[in-house]
């Protein structure tokens, strides 16, 4: 099984806050809300097409309680993507939550990564992270992220969560796919290139 992480960055590779002022403002970062002015039709679409690739959703607790209350009430029989996100396995990193709530579901506890390396030996098709950016983090620092889609919109906000932070974050990926909208934004798909020659 893949693993992807679905993510929406600045320009300056932050992924805290996207979506709203007070989304996510650990850390004392007052620069949430820096997707709004740049929700473009084709933003909104390349973001839902998304969750079309996937086979199943791998989260971490924030994201997890930001996804579920929205997802679980688009009940319209002819939203096919909620009907996909609703019905498909999704995975939940947490240490704290005890009942997810949303059907499903599957907590992870414990030895994380290797729940993961279960998930991804064991599985078919996509395991996709969204958000999450501690468990993304952790992913690709063990080496078990396969490739990314990201929209990385033309906006800088200084200091925050980043995707990438060291220099230690090297790889080698292969550009897949790529978009560009009329609000300035560029969606790309990358696969690493030793998943990709697997």
């Amino acid at each position: 099984m893949k693993l992807t992480v679905n993510a929406f960055l600045t320009l300056d590779g932050v992924m805290q806050g996207p979506g709203s002022a007070d989304e996510d403002t650990s850390g004392g970062f007052a620069g949430g809300g820096w997707m709004i002015n740049h929700m473009d039709p084709a933003v909104a679409r390349i973001a839902t097409e998304w969750f079309h690739f996937g086979d199943a959703l791998l989260l971490g607790r924030t994201t997890y309680e930001l996804l579920w209350p929205y997802w679980q009430d688009a009940l319209d029989p002819l939203d096919l993507v909620a009907d996909h996100i609703n019905r498909m396995p999704k995975y939940l990193v947490s240490a704290t939550l005890t009942d997810p709530g949303w059907n499903n579901t599957r907590l992870i506890r414990g030895d994380v990564l290797a729940g993961v390396q279960e998930i991804k030996a064991h599985g078919t098709g996509e395991v996709q992270v969204h958000g999450s950016y501690q468990l993304a983090r952790s992913l690709y620092d063990a080496g078990l992220v396969d490739g990314y889609r990201l929209l990385i919109l033309p906006v800088t906000v200084g200091e925050g969560k980043r995707l990438f932070n060291s220099a230690a974050d090297l790889g080698d990926y292969a550009l897949t796919r790529k978009e560009t909208t009329d609000s300035g934004a560029l969606a790309v798909t990358l696969v690493h290139r030793a998943a990709d020659s697997s």
